[in-house]
C-alpha cells in the first residue's frame, strides 16, 4: 500500500516539474528529483508512524544494532522501491521517443540519498516523541523545513534534495554537484541513524561509527559550499528546419521547429530591408549576451506549452524598440509593433494616435516595410512623432528616392507626356496612395491649383 502511494504521488509530483515539450535526459532526472518535495514528506510521516508503533510494541527492551536499525532500513528500502518505480514509468515514456542529453545516475543517486534523509527524520522524530500525532508532525515539519531551505538563503539549498527549477537546458546538470550533495546526505542520514542506534544500544562502536558519518557529512557540506556552484554551458549541436526560414533550437525542442517557423516568417518579410531584416532565428538563454553573425537573431523559448510561439514571437518584436515610458511616441510604437505582429492596430490614447493608425491602416505592406526601412532608427529609439505618420493635415508621405514601383514610374511618365505645357524636369512626381483625411474628403495643399483632368 505504501509503495502504490508513493508512487502515484511521485509520478504526479514528477509530472509537474516536467518541462513542457522538452525531450531530454535531464529533464527526467530534474523531475524525479522534484518529485521528493511530495514523497519524502509522505515517507517521513509513515516512517514516523512505524516508529511510534515499534516503540510502543518493544518498550524498553534491550536490543541490538541490527535489530535497533533493521526496520528503518527497511522502511528505506520500500521506499526506494517506490522511486525505482517513478524512475521506471518516466524512462519507459522516454524511451519511446528520441531524447537529447544524457541519463545522469549520480542524479538518480542522489534522489535516493534525499529519501534516506527523509527516512531517518521521520523515524528518528517518531521514536522519541511516541505520540499519536507525530507523523503529521513530522511530514508537515519536513515539507515545512527542506521548502524553506530550497527558496531561503543561497548557501541553504545546496543542503536540499532538490535541483533548480526548471533546469536550464543549454547549462545542463552536474554530475560533481549531485556527488557532493549525494555524500552530504548520506553522511547525515547515516549519523542521524546511527545515533540514534547508540542512544538506543547504548554501544560505543556504534558511537564511533556514527561520529565517521559526521565526518563524511562534513566533507560533502565543505565540497558544496567551497565548489563554484556555476556550470558551464555545455556545447549545444542545434536542430534547425531550413524553410520557410532557417530556425534552430536545442535537440530536446525540435518537435517546436514547424510552430515557431510559422510564427517568424511574416515578422521575417515585414522587416526584409530594414535594419531589423533577419534570415536566421537561433535559441539563446536569456543571460546570454552574444554577438550572432549578420542575419542571425536570438529568440528565447522556454518551453513547449500551448502558444509558446506566439510568446516568442512577442518577446523578439518587443525587443527591437525600447519602452518609451508612457510618452505620446509610445502610442505609434504599439502601432507598428501591432503590424509586425499580424494584429489589429491600436487606435491610442490620443487624437494624434487614432489619426496614425487610419492613415498607417491605408498602407499596403510593401509601402510600410519601405516606411520602416526610412525611420526604423526613430522606431527603435522610441523618436516616433505625428510627422511620421503624415502629421495633421493629410500630408502624405514621400518614399526615398529609388523606391517606386515600375506602376508608379509609368504614371509618370504618362502624366508627363499627356501634359506638354509643363516645363522639363517640372513633372509632378507620383506618391504613395495615401488614406482619406479623418475628417472627410481629400485635402488640398494651400495655394494649390486644380489639375484638369487627362
Amino acid at each position: 500500500m505504501a509503495i502504490a502511494v508513493l508512487l502515484v504521488l511521485g509520478v504526479v509530483a514528477a509530472w509537474s516539474v516536467l518541462i513542457p515539450g522538452v525531450s531530454a535526459w535531464e529533464n527526467i532526472v530534474v523531475a524525479v528529483i522534484g518529485s521528493l518535495r511530495l514523497t519524502g514528506p509522505v515517507a517521513s510521516a509513515f516512517a514516523a508512524w512505524v516508529a511510534v508503533r515499534r516503540r510502543r510494541g518493544t518498550g524498553r527492551r534491550s536490543m541490538t544494532a541490527w535489530q535497533a536499525m533493521r526496520v528503518p532500513l527497511a522502511i528505506m528500502v520500500v521506499v526506494w522501491g517506490s522511486f525505482t518505480a517513478t524512475v521506471l514509468c518516466l524512462a519507459i515514456r522516454t524511451m519511446l521517443t528520441e531524447q537529447a542529453g544524457r541519463l545522469l545516475p549520480s542524479g538518480l543517486v542522489m534522489g535516493v540519498a534525499g529519501l534516506a534523509l527523509y527516512v531517518t527524520i521521520g523515524w528518528v522524530t517518531g521514536w522519541l516523541l511516541p505520540w499519536t500525532i507525530t507523523p503529521v508532525f513530522a511530514g508537515i515539519g519536513c515539507y515545512g523545513l527542506f521548502t524553506w531551505l530550497a527558496q531561503g538563503v543561497t548557501w541553504a539549498d545546496r543542503l536540499t534534495p532538490a535541483t533548480q527549477e526548471p533546469y536550464d537546458p543549454f547549462q545542463g546538470l552536474s554530475s560533481a554537484a549531485f556527488a557532493d550533495q549525494t555524500l552530504w546526505l548520506l553522511g547525515v542520514s547515516t549519523a542521524l541513524l546511527l545515533g540514534w542506534a547508540a542512544l538506543v544500544t547504548r554501544q560505543a562502536l556504534v558511537l564511533a561509527a556514527a561520529l565517521l558519518a559526521v565526518l563524511a557529512a562534513g566533507t560533502g557540506m565543505a565540497r558544496l559550499f567551497t565548489e563554484p556552484q556555476t556550470i558551464s554551458a555545455q556545447r549545444v549541436v542545434y536542430s534547425c528546419q531550413e524553410w520557410p526560414i532557417t530556425v534552430c533550437v536545442h535537440p530536446g525542442m525540435r518537435t517546436g521547429l514547424p510552430e515557431l517557423g510559422s510564427a517568424f516568417i511574416k515578422i521575417a518579410a515585414r522587416l526584409a530591408g530594414t535594419p531589423g531584416e533577419f534570415s536566421r532565428l537561433e535559441q539563446h538563454p536569456r543571460r546570454d549576451d552574444i554577438t550572432l553573425a549578420p542575419g542571425a537573431v536570438p529568440i528565447h523559448v522556454d518551453d513547449l506549452a500551448a502558444g509558446f510561439a506566439d510568446e516568442a514571437a512577442d518577446e523578439f518584436v518587443e525587443n527591437l524598440a525600447r519602452e518609451c515610458d508612457g510618452t505620446p511616441a509610445g502610442g505609434y510604437r504599439d502601432i507598428v509593433i501591432a503590424w509586425l505582429r499580424g494584429k489589429p492596430l491600436p487606435s491610442g490614447p490620443l487624437p494624434e494616435h487614432q489619426y496614425a493608425a487610419a492613415w498607417f491602416a491605408g498602407l499596403s505592406d510593401t509601402q510600410r516595410r519601405d516606411w520602416l526601412r526610412e525611420h526604423y532608427t526613430d522606431f527603435a529609439e522610441c523618436r516616433l512623432q505625428s510627422s511620421h505618420f503624415g502629421g495633421q493635415t493629410g500630408e502624405t508621405w514621400q518614399p526615398e528616392q529609388g523606391v517606386q514601383t515600375d506602376q508608379e514610374n509609368h504614371i509618370r511618365r504618362n502624366r508627363q507626356a499627356h501634359s506638354p505645357s509643363l516645363a522639363p524636369g517640372l513633372a509632378p512626381s507620383a506618391t504613395m496612395a495615401t488614406p482619406p483625411a479623418p475628417y472627410g474628403g481629400p485635402t488640398e495643399q494651400p495655394g494649390a491649383k486644380a489639375r484638369p483632368r487627362d
